[in-house]
């Protein structure tokens, strides 16, 4: 599906990786895109226009949503998409770290969600976009904070779903397993064994952000609520579904696996 319409769209975390893909893909669709992020404007892609935009502060919100209004004359599409990778088992996790993963992965694509609805509302359409992650879904070891928080981003969409279709507006959450980007580089060194297994998983990656990219937008075109952009993703969400006891035996197989490196790490 390739719809003609220009739309007008909001990407945060616009400047770098998927959000920065996203905004490029949008771009070139023939979108008006505002691509938000803490970055310097020279970084968001060519075609989009910058706005510099924290997503766990409201001022930094309503100043976006003034904009919108003003420039653009309403949205058509809000992508929460900015958000930090997490990792770590649960006992070496502070409450420092639940706080700032929560604040930016939940709280920030709340908070995009109630400043733009009035907006959409009004306009009687829209598409809510939240990129959450596999993590949503199924709920590897030792991902405790990151997990919860992509789940509760899956369970805010679902639930918007049902509260804003009387009102002529999409949700769409984004559900992709492990893809090449720059998001390791925010992980906050609270449990460095589980973090170094992480880097390596999105480096190794086959698929790279320009990619998932691509097959999001298709999804956001066609108004699937649940986009599934790669093949892990799929076979991960469907074994949980279709196949539980072998779900369980790979979760546990995990779970072994980290539980003899800890072991092994106490001995050496």
């Amino acid at each position: 599906m390739q719809p003609t319409d220009s739309r007008r769209v909001l990407v945060t975390g616009g400047a770098s990786g998927l959000g920065a893909a996203l905004a490029a893909r949008f771009a070139a669709r023939g979108d008006r895109v505002l691509a938000t992020d803490l970055a310097p404007q020279a970084a968001v892609p060519a075609g989009a226009e910058y706005q510099r935009l924290d997503i766990t502060d409201e001022g930094d919100w309503a100043t976006a949503l003034d904009r919108v209004r003003a420039e653009f004359g309403g949205l058509d599409v809000l992508v929460n998409n900015a958000g930090i990778a997490a990792g770590g088992r649960v006992d070496r996790l502070g409450a420092e770290h639940w706080r700032r993963v929560l604040d930016v992965n939940v709280l920030g694509a709340v908070t995009g969600c109630r400043t733009f609805v009035p907006l959409l509302k009004e306009q009687g359409s829209g598409h809510l976009v939240n990129v959450a992650s596999a993590a949503g879904l199924v709920h590897p070891p030792a991902m405790t904070s990151y997990d919860a928080g992509k789940a509760a981003v899956v369970a805010l969409s679902e639930s918007l779903r049902w509260e804003l279709a009387p009102w002529g507006i999409d949700v769409s959450v984004v559900c992709p397993s492990f893809f090449r980007t720059n998001l390791a580089a925010s992980l906050g060194g609270d449990d460095p064994m589980m973090e170094t297994v992480a880097t390596g998983l999105i480096e190794g990656a086959k698929l790279g952000a320009d990619e998932i990219a691509e097959r999001v937008v298709r999804g956001i075109d066609a108004k699937r609520h649940l986009i599934l952009p790669d093949r892990n993703a799929r076979i991960a969400f469907w074994t949980k579904r279709l196949a539980r006891p072998l779900y369980d035996r790979q979760m546990l197989g995990m779970g072994a696996r980290i539980h003899r490196a800890e072991r092994d790490a106490l001995t050496s």
